[in-house]
């Protein structure tokens, strides 16, 4: 009786919105929350409230037909994207909203992918079929399309754009029609099609009795006997379809006009998993490392998975927890397997939004936060202390982005370490670190709107006054050839001397394969203890890099021979040496540069297309293709993340203002030559 769902799409599809309409319908809320007027529950930040987005994932609970339904509405902005990854990580189930004019966009298709990454089924809700140009059918197309999906169209529109009233239900063939009630709390349901679609709704409803079928053998045989298929076993069939991935289900309606809503809450219930239907999760065992899996009920062994850390003013920490297997009381303890901790859990609490309600148990498939564990970091198992299990981590992207900051006044240097630090526990994709040489405090993020949103935060929550420095780009750099390189650190002074001497080979990897260190020692030539202190100085020399200061990346260091001293080897020495070996290694290896490129699809008018694109082109960007969407022509191409800064303000000037973008971080490439030459000779 539950279902832990999320709804996630593109910006501006209609989340928020969607969100909103459900807890009005379930009587969650007494009042449709907008996000115009900045009443929405579930976006309460100011800062959300303010630009109205969705900036961080929010949490609720409400009952529909007696089941539970636990939602998390996602952000739609690619800056944000490690909210979506860490919620898909923990739901069962998820609803893909899609404007009906715009169709698939480019973050609806990495949404789409993160949720095949942890194989969510999901059904597809066609949004704003209200709006000039909305398209149902050319979306439907465009699911199938682009995201490789097979959709069972459950729904046929009852008019579009203006005239859009409602829909007919494929598999019961009535009609829903929302035409009296404004709120559309009440609508008609008719027993019969309207006769001028009768054609079109039976053929519709042919095609979905046979992609169904196609899913299941008995009813196959049914159908191609050519037998009428009962709705209940459709039903059942369809379920089946969902949790294994085979079918995707597609409802249609405008949320914003209060049409549409209700059928995609019964298809939450009649075709999204509960945590039953998942029956076991798999995770390993963390001292024999071999695979352990746990059914999904009350009675089991407790494994939870913390996916989010949110600090609060009036609790304090607050770690939201998936629990996967058995139950939690407050008051007892449980284990943090990556840690190594036992931690105690003081309150569990149920969260709407920022609002709390304290409860004194939480069982298997509940989302809920725990107030009390101190050690909890994003994406650790939470376990029964006596019997242990490590579940599959949430990964997530680098930060492509940083910029530096620094205190108004030197009395409130503390005072930013610790804000920063508790901001970087609520947030895995933001990162803080100190560049000893210039004393810079340097913030890393997904892009500019994710680091203003966190130095205002810091401003309005916590009271920081700091300047801020101009966004730089985080560069990363590489070798493009094999060399051998010798550290050698002697050092004789009164009493004890250093000694440290360390060779190593350093070869190219491929892009995006990072940095591997391999022991080749053989024999005795440097002892084993001093081996993890070479590695320690490679890796600080690859944090400092060489060309210009940016990060080494792409390669593999092989230790493979070196000496010691009796007396004088120490491990200061030995990092000493790998780092010294790793700086001339690198001067002589091909040093390269390497630049974020960022996707970009930009939509334009047909009569701009041109200076966009030469706009373009002059950015060192690279044409990959162009769409037409209506009468707006959509441009697609990659582009250096250096050459985009205030491009908001140029497309918009190019365009006359009817110009917009949509840009994610997509891979690293070298960047050429003469602008290596002009960032060195600066």
């Amino acid at each position: 009786m539950i279902r832990n769902v999320g709804i996630i799409a593109h910006i501006d599809s209609g989340k928020t919105t969607t969100t909103e309409r459900i807890l009005f319908y379930t009587g969650k809320s007494y009042k449709i929350g907008d996000i115009d007027e900045g009443t929405t529950q579930m976006d309460w930040m100011p800062q959300e409230k303010e630009r109205g987005i969705t900036i961080v994932s929010a949490a609720t609970t409400t009952f529909w037909k007696e089941v539970r339904i636990n939602i998390i509405d996602t952000p739609g902005h690619v800056d944000f994207t490690a909210e979506v990854e860490r919620s898909l990580r923990v739901l069962d189930g998820g609803v893909v909203v899609f404007d009906a004019e715009e169709g698939v966009q480019s973050q609806s298709e990495t949404v789409w992918r993160q949720a095949d990454k942890y194989h969510v089924p999901r059904i597809c809700f066609i949004n704003k079929m209200d709006k000039l140009g909305a398209n149902f059918e050319g979306t439907v197309e465009e699911i199938r399309d682009r995201l490789g999906a097979h959709p069972a169209v459950m729904v046929y529109p009852l008019g579009k754009e203006d005239s859009f009233k409602g829909e007919v239900d494929l598999l019961t063939l009535k009609s829903y029609v929302w035409d009296q009630d404004p709120q559309g709390i009440k609508y008609t349901i008719l027993d019969k099609v309207p006769a001028d679609i009768k054609e079109k709704v039976m053929a519709a409803r042919a095609k979905l009795c046979e992609v169904i079928s196609e899913t299941d053998d008995i009813l196959l045989g049914k159908y191609l006997n050519g037998e009428e298929l009962p709705v209940t076993d459709l039903k059942k069939a369809l379920r089946k379809a969902v949790i294994a991935y085979k079918l995707i289900p597609i409802y249609c309606g405008t949320s914003l006009r209060n049409k549409g809503v209700q059928p995609v809450l019964d298809a939450i219930v009649d075709y999204l998993p509960s945590p039953q239907d998942l029956k076991e999760i798999k995770g390993i065992d963390p001292v024999t490392k071999e695979e352990k899996r746990r059914q999904l009920t009350n009675d089991e062994k407790f494994s939870a998975l913390a996916f989010k850390i949110q600090l609060d003013p009036h609790v304090g920490k607050l770690t939201y927890t998936r629990i996967y297997s058995g139950t939690l009381e407050s008051g007892s303890y449980v284990y943090n397997v990556n840690r190594g901790k036992k931690e105690r859990v003081s309150r569990l609490l149920l969260m709407h939004a920022n609002q709390r309600e304290e409860i004194d148990k939480a069982f298997s498939g509940e989302i809920v936060a725990l107030v009390g564990p101190k050690e909890s970091k994003t994406g650790d198992t939470l376990a029964d202390p006596d019997n242990l299990i490590l579940l599959e981590q949430i990964s997530f992207p680098d930060p492509v982005i940083s910029l530096a900051i620094e205190p108004k006044t030197k009395a409130d240097q503390e005072k930013l370490s610790y804000t920063l630090q508790r901001l970087s526990e609520e947030d895995p994709t933001f990162r803080v670190k100190v560049n000893h040489e210039t004393a810079q405090t340097i913030m890393s993020g997904m892009g500019e709107l994710h680091l203003e949103i966190l130095v205002d935060r810091m401003r309005t929550e916590m009271g920081m006054n700091v300047n801020v420095g101009k966004p730089q780009v985080a560069y990363k750099e590489t070798i493009s050839k094999t060399v051998e390189a010798e550290g050698k650190y002697i050092k004789q002074t009164g009493g004890h001397g250093q000694y440290g001497h360390c060779l190593l080979k350093l070869e190219p990897l491929g892009r995006g394969e990072g940095f591997k260190f391999i022991n080749k020692i053989k024999g005795a030539s440097i002892p084993s203890e001093f081996i993890p202190s070479i590695e320690k100085g490679v890796i600080e020399a690859l944090e400092k890099g060489v060309l210009l200061g940016f990060p080494l990346t792409d390669l593999q260091v092989t230790l493979f021979d070196g000496s010691y001293h009796d007396v004088d080897s120490s491990d200061i020495a030995f990092k000493i040496a790998g780092s010294m070996a790793i700086q001339d290694g690198a001067k002589h290896a091909g040093m390269k540069l390497l630049e974020p490129i960022m996707k970009l699809e930009v939509s334009v008018p047909e009569e701009f297309m041109g200076v966009a694109i030469g706009d373009i082109s002059s950015k060192r960007g690279k044409i990959l293709g162009t769409e037409n969407r209506g009468k707006a022509v959509v441009i697609k191409a990659y582009v250096p993340l250096a050459e985009m800064s205030g491009y908001a303000t140029i497309i918009r000037s190019l365009t006359q203002g009817r110009g917009f973008f949509y840009m994610e971080p997509s891979h690293y490439e070298e960047v050429p030559n003469n602008v290596v030459q002009a960032m060195i000779s600066k």
